[in-house]
This record gives structure tokens, sequence and C-alpha cells, in this order.
């Protein structure tokens, strides 16, 4: 008989992080603990971790349908989680976490042997020197991949910034992505992008706001530098493949706590190689519960571009990991513990 848990964690960010829709300083996220009730001491964990105004779930529901994920765990058949991602992501690791014996493993792949992946650097919206700093942090550290949030100030500003990269840290090499999150007009589109093509950037996630698809299509069809998709993914259920073919992005950006789960993230993907578009994977501010699961899930792929796993770092309580990131690449450190020393030793405590 399976028993669970319910851990309510507020995230800090150790620097507020400024994206178009506000500073984010702070990121509830919810832990479920699975485990049989006469073997406590095993259990599996996974994180729900909606993000505000992003996700669609919101906050105010989580605690609701938490305790009833709590009373029908026996039986989540009873329980329709299509409009609760982050708690059917949660679940789904947590019921593969205890299967492969509780310790934090939710795939056997290269990654938990040790094998790195490459990630890119990202870069927070902030004044210019606040985004120099972190950018001149990240090339001293050794990324190759930059990605940095636009459309908060000043568009002439954030070029001016993406032309002291490509002058003052002689970059040709350095691959920069942006990722507007919906936040240019449709209007002047075409004309910010070609400023932007001419700084030899490599992507642009979600250019315009979602549930535009007659002008996403003519952009991603006109577009001098490839569009990359995230946001208007999240709604989606089954129209995807209509939405792929109908759109034809360059790119789609994955983030599995928003899309339900690793078997919902593994449909996209499925769908982005038969309709021929390029995807990499990205957390969604998790902590690193679910930034390890992510990790692992990535490794079960052949992968050719740095995928977004770097957020572990921007938390000042986050949950001591075997994860590590050195230079561009985060690992997975056999010899680190877990510290769940709260989960082990806790009662109900949402």
């Amino acid at each position: 008989m399976l028993t669970t848990e319910i851990f309510n964690h507020n995230l800090n960010f150790i620097i507020p992080g400024g994206t178009s829709r506000g500073v984010l300083r702070n990121k509830p996220t919810w832990y479920i603990k699975i485990f049989n009730s006469d073997n406590p001491n095993i259990f599996g964990l996974g994180e729900c971790g909606p993000i505000e105004g992003l996700s669609i779930e919101t906050g105010d529901q989580m605690i609701n349908q938490l305790k009833k994920v709590q009373k029908s765990i026996n039986d989540l058949s009873k329980l329709d989680l299509t409009s609760f991602p982050s708690i059917r992501f949660g679940v789904e690791n947590a019921l593969n976490d205890l299967k492969n014996g509780g310790e934090r493993i939710i795939f056997q792949n290269s990654f938990i042997k040790g094998k790195p992946i490459k990630i890119n650097g990202l870069i927070w919206m902030g004044d210019k020197d606040f985004m120099l700093n972190q950018i001149k942090n990240k090339i001293e550290k050794g990324f190759s991949c930059l990605k940095l949030k636009i459309g908060s100030i000043n568009f002439m500003e954030e070029i001016s910034i993406l032309k002291n990269i490509r002058e003052k840290f002689n970059s040709d090499v350095l691959e920069i992505r942006v990722d507007a999150n919906g936040a240019f007009s449709t209007k002047n589109i075409f004309k910010k992008l070609e400023i932007l093509n001419s700084l030899k950037i490599h992507s642009i996630e979600q250019p315009i706001a979602v549930n535009q698809w007659k002008q996403l299509k003519e952009i991603c069809e006109k577009s001098p530098i490839p569009i990359a998709l995230d946001e208007e993914l999240i709604h989606l259920k089954k129209e995807r493949n209509e939405f792929t073919e109908y759109i034809s992005p360059q790119y789609l950006v994955l983030k599995p706590t928003l899309l339900g789960g690793f078997k919902e993230t593994d449909k996209w993907i499925q769908i982005a190689k038969k309709n021929n578009v390029g995807w990499w994977i990205t957390s969604a501010l998790e902590s690193n519960v679910g930034l390890s699961a992510i990790a692992q899930f990535c490794a079960n792929y052949q992968l050719s571009l740095p995928q977004g796993l770097g957020t572990g770092q921007l938390f000042s309580n986050n949950i001591s990991s075997p994860l590590e990131i050195k230079g561009e690449n985060i690992f997975y450190k056999k010899n680190r513990n877990w510290d769940l020393v709260n989960f082990k030793n806790s009662n109900d405590n949402n």
C-alpha cells in the first residue's frame, strides 16, 4: 500500500532574476514523497514546481490538488491531472524513483555514470553593467553558449549589450540565444529580428505573445534568425502535431515541469523529429530534485545542442545533491550524497 507525504518549500533566489514578466525573488515548490507503508525508509521523491503566470496551474490550486493525489495515490486513474502538469511531473518522478530503489535515480544512463551534459549559461535581465558582469563571469568559466533574457529594458540598450559581447569578448565562436518571453509586438518584429541577425544570434525564444498562430507562422517563415518556441507549447494538447506542422518553427524548447512530465515531453520530441524541428530541454526553476531528474531524462537522447540545465545555482536554500556544474557542463557526482534529512524525518508539512 502506497503512502504519500507533501512538503512545501519556498526557493529563494540568491540574486533576483529579471524577466519580461517581472523580477523573481522566490519560487514556491512542493515535494511529493511516495513510499510503501511497510517500508517508509525507502521512498521516491518528486518535485511539483509551477511558475506563477506561466504554468497553467496556480499556487493556490496546488495544495487542494496534492491532497487529492494523497488520497488517490493507489488509484491515480481516478484523478484527471491534465490541468496540473507540474504535479504530473512530480508524481511520475517519485513513482519512478521508488521503483528504482528510492535513490533519486529516475533513469539509469550515462549521466548517472558520470558523463556530463553541455549546458548554456543563463543571463538574467537588468541594467547594462549587471548583465555584462554576468556575461563576463560565464565566459570566464568556459561557457560557449549564453542565453540572454531580453524584452524588459529598452531594445536598443539590449542591442548595445549584445554588440558589447561580440566586441569585448572576441566571441565569434560564442553561441548567443535570446529569450523574449513573448515581449515583442508584431508591428515591428521583423526590424528587430534583422538587427538581432546582424549580431549573429543563434535563435530567439518566443518573440511574440502566445495564441497568435497566423502571425507566428509568418515570423517563422520570414525570420532571418531561427525561432524557438516554449510558452506556446504549454497549453497545447491534442493539437500538438497540427501546431508544429502549421507553424514550422526551427526549434522547440521543452520544459518537462510545464508540459506534464517526461512521457509528455517525449511526445513533443517525437513530433519534433517527425517534422524535422530541432529541440532542446530546459529546466523551469526547479530545485536540484527536479533538475537532476530532467538532466537524467536528457541523457536518454543523442544531444547535439547545449541544454538549459544551469538553474540549480540560483537558490540560496537549494537541496544539496550530487549535481555539479564545472565549466559549461553539468555532472552527477556519485560520491556526493543528497541532503534529504527533512524528508526522512518529517510529517505531512503542507
